[in-house]
């Protein structure tokens, strides 16, 4: 097992091999986040257009806690795996997998009870969805981790044969979960359809999950666990509290609209989340071979993703009324009122990501998590505070300008830390 401060071999492999090898690590990233995405976006569209706006902010309740639930499982599980398991001895992998993948298995069981309890609670077609995803919680948390162990191995085709698996399962599911036209159905037919691609991830791998080794797992990696779980679940937990706040200021209908917006930029989401599967490592590699470099090569990475953003969404701005009713049904007027605001808002998470995969690369989880920390605040309070002043748009614009300030944040933090990185390097001259 590695640490993070252990130092690769320094031998560089010829350019044109280590070209080629980065191109296919990204090459099977995007491939892999295009095939998630496009399921995760099917799922939307069909459940917009099949229920309504209304019952789509439902959905879209149990949607942004299940988003909360899988950064608490990367944190603990997946994301210690990548560090310290990425290209080991496949003994040591397996062994490692076994153990992280029982620990995700678990997360999705304990939290997935407690939906069980909460459903009947809140009652209503909210509570039936809770319940929905309570029992789908641990097949949907142990796919997600099938993913990241299959990237750590360097067989990133595994993990997108994988969500192929998923995608295909989900057809009949949703077809039936149509006719049977509610929310809860939607939710099961999801979860459902993940199960079974969760458990052809243990006939790829060969590997069982072993739960009882999570307990092992969480003390051997709590120097990195607990640190990612905070990271992960800042900004995730504050796009969940964000959604309530938002359903009870303004209505369940509000939520719908937000995600209806979102999901028309999931295009492009796809591929930004794509890439985020290899920004980190690759950020490392700068850092080892020309360290004077990684300020611009996060600034290229951030700056791309920024403009891209701004492109796609100038784009949807064009889109007729038409062709938009057809993509999102009744939730199209309600979305098309916050392209803009929810463009920039993705724009400055985009430009965010640049510095936050430098400060990961140089080791400083001081400085991330300070930056996290105060990007999420700022969501909670400009979502929360914008729907309280202007309703759903509101709301919208409130975040887009906390995105963009977060964003500032993190290349502040990052621009600190690079100049402590140098001063660091520079040796000490001695006097006699």
């Amino acid at each position: 097992m590695t640490t993070e401060d252990e130092k690769p071999p320094t031998t560089a492999p010829p350019a044109g091999s280590a070209q080629r090898a980065l191109v296919g690590r990204l090459s099977w990233g995007l491939a892999d986040q295009a095939v998630s995405s496009m399921t995760n976006f099917a799922v939307g569209i069909y459940v917009a257009r099949s229920l309504g706006l209304a019952a789509f902010g439902v959905f879209s309740l149990a949607w942004v806690t299940y988003g909360v639930v899988l950064n608490v499982s990367r944190g603990l599980a997946t994301d210690p795996l990548v560090v310290r398991f990425s290209g080991v001895p496949e003994a040591s992998w397996r062994g490692a997998v076994a153990r992280s993948s029982g620990t995700a298995l678990g997360v999705g069981v304990a939290i997935g009870a407690a939906c069980l309890v909460a459903g009947p609670a809140l009652g209503g077609r909210v509570g039936a969805a809770f319940v929905c995803l309570g029992v789908t919680l641990p097949g949907l948390l142990l796919q997600d981790a099938w993913r990241f162990s299959f990237f750590a191995a360097g067989a990133g085709r595994k993990a997108f044969v994988n969500d192929v698996v998923w995608g295909v399962a989900l057809v009949p599911a949703l077809i039936a979960a149509a006719h049977v036209g509610s929310v809860a159905a939607f939710v099961l037919a999801w979860g459902a359809s993940a199960t079974v691609a969760a458990g052809y991830g243990c006939v790829q791998s060969g590997i069982r999950p072993r739960p009882a080794g999570a307990r092992g797992w969480l003390r051997e990696q709590r120097d990195l666990g607990y640190r990612y779980l905070v990271e992960n679940t800042c900004l995730s937990g504050a796009s969940q509290l964000r959604a309530y706040g938002l359903g009870a200021i303004v209505g369940v209908g509000a939520v719908g609209a937000v995600r209806g917006a979102e999901l028309l930029l999931g295009p492009f989401l796809a591929v930004l989340m794509g890439l985020s599967l290899v920004t980190v490592p690759e950020a490392a590699r700068v850092l080892r071979q020309a360290p004077h470099r990684l300020g611009a090569f996060c600034l290229l990475l951030g700056g791309g993703q920024a403009a891209a953003a701004l492109l796609w969404g100038g784009a949807l701005l064009l889109m007729p009324d038409r062709l938009g009713e057809l993509v999102l049904g009744g939730v199209w007027h309600s979305a098309s009122e916050l392209i803009v605001p929810v463009t920039l808002g993705v724009a400055g998470a985009g430009l965010g990501t640049g510095a936050a995969a430098g400060l990961r690369a140089l080791g400083a989880a001081r400085r991330s998590l300070r930056s996290q920390l105060f990007a999420s605040v700022a969501y909670v309070g400009g979502g929360l505070g914008g729907a309280a002043v202007a309703g759903t748009v509101g709301s919208a614009w409130g975040v887009a300008a906390a995105t963009v300030g977060g964003s500032a944040v993190w290349w502040l933090q990052l621009r600190s830390a690079l100049s402590e990185h140098r001063q660091n390097s520079i040796p000490e001259v001695r006097t006699s």
